[in-house]
């Protein structure tokens, strides 16, 4: 992303109020769109999703973007859902299936941000408008909706340097970046580099293949052999499926009492390594705001309405510029606050986070 060019006013997490946080069930088979402008009420989104070892894809974008296209389309349209299990080349045949079965407007969240390049031109020569969603797609998209990748890492960052405290240049910290083919992954290490350079040491940074929890792990292990265990005062991991890959090699080498470890995502297990004090902090994204934006302007694509009112910044990708887009702030979720985020939001009730082993941390903390 080379600038964020323009800011206004934008309310999109009040429009999401009316989003649920609750599964309306499965998508239908496709068939029946024509293929971009629909004209009426009877919209048909493809929806593409990269892959399904995170959680937050099957359990909130999917049933939120449903939830929120049938609210949008007061129950006339429908989301034809795929899952390319983190591979470009299914994803791909993928567009190309939805293309055949001339759906009305594609949401993509790209596997890989460069390949999905040729895949989004087709679906535009095939008069199908795009919305990239989580991640910038490059190729001829017309909006993009994510949260805002960069403060994300910011966020992150001063939340390590903050558990730190006037022992972060004491020892060493370990970087665990996300995967290079994706373009947050890059946004998250350029902000959290901003906020910790100059101010630790890092002693090793790793960029993890496919976001997998086993090579955050065995990149863990390596940091650990080479820096020494008792050297490491602090990991800086850009999710929370990463991070339990960290935090158990972490207890694998004998460590008794754990760095703090930085998460994203606010994965159930995230969440409850933190209230149990092994992981110190996690970004909570608030999904609803995020999906409601990217139905909304698949919608507006699909029956050829403008979105402008929910606009809130136009954005450069390496191939589009000035695309329509909206970013969500992310929340920094200590132990301090699991209450007043995920469980408040209804994301997860007490009863989830809260399992015998976890009873003892969590009435401590307040949550019963």
């Amino acid at each position: 992303m080379n600038a964020h060019l323009r800011r206004a006013a934008v309310a999109v997490a009040a429009s999401a109020t009316t989003v649920s946080l609750a599964a309306c069930g499965g998508a239908e088979e496709a068939g029946g769109g024509s293929g971009g402008r629909a004209g009426s009420d009877a919209v048909t989104v493809g929806l593409l999703l990269p892959e399904n070892q995170t959680a937050r894809y099957e359990k909130f974008d999917k049933p939120l973007i449903e939830k929120a296209v049938a609210r949008l389309t007061r129950g006339k349209g429908r989301v034809v859902y795929a899952n390319a299990k983190q591979d470009a080349a299914t994803q791909s045949s993928q567009v190309d299936t939805m293309i055949a079965n001339k759906v009305n407007v594609l949401i993509i969240d790209a596997v890989d941000s460069k390949a999905i390049a040729g895949p989004v031109k087709k679906a535009k020569e095939a008069g199908i408008p795009v919305v990239a969603y989580d991640r910038l797609a490059e190729g001829p998209i017309d909006a993009y909706t994510s949260f805002d990748n960069e403060d994300v890492g910011k966020v992150q960052g001063a939340a390590l340097l903050e558990a730190l405290g006037d022992k972060a240049k004491d020892g060493q910290i370990v970087m665990m970046n996300g995967s290079v083919t994706d373009p947050n992954a890059r946004l998250f290490k350029s902000g959290a580099h901003s906020v910790l350079d100059g101010k630790v040491n890092i002693a090793k940074e790793y960029d993890t293949v496919d976001w997998k929890p086993e090579n955050a792990n065995t990149n863990m292990a390596a940091a650990l052999s080479a820096v020494g265990k008792g050297k490491i005062v602090g990991v800086y991991s850009a999710n929370d499926g990463m991070a339990g890959g960290i935090i158990t090699a972490l207890k694998a080498a004998g460590l008794s009492t754990l760095p703090p470890v930085t998460g994203q995502d606010a994965e159930l297990a995230g969440v409850q390594r933190i209230v149990a004090g092994e992981q110190y902090m996690t970004v909570y994204k608030r999904y609803a705001p995020e999906a409601a934006a990217a139905a909304e302007m698949a919608v507006a694509l699909a029956k050829g309405e403008k979105f402008d009112g929910i606009v809130n910044q136009l954005v450069d990708s390496p191939t589009s510029k000035r695309v329509p887009s909206v970013l969500v702030p992310g929340v920094s979720l200590t132990k301090a606050n699991v209450k007043a985020t995920v469980v408040d939001d209804g994301v997860y009730t007490v009863a989830e986070i809260c399992t015998d082993k976890l009873k003892a941390a969590c009435e401590e903390l307040g949550l019963k």
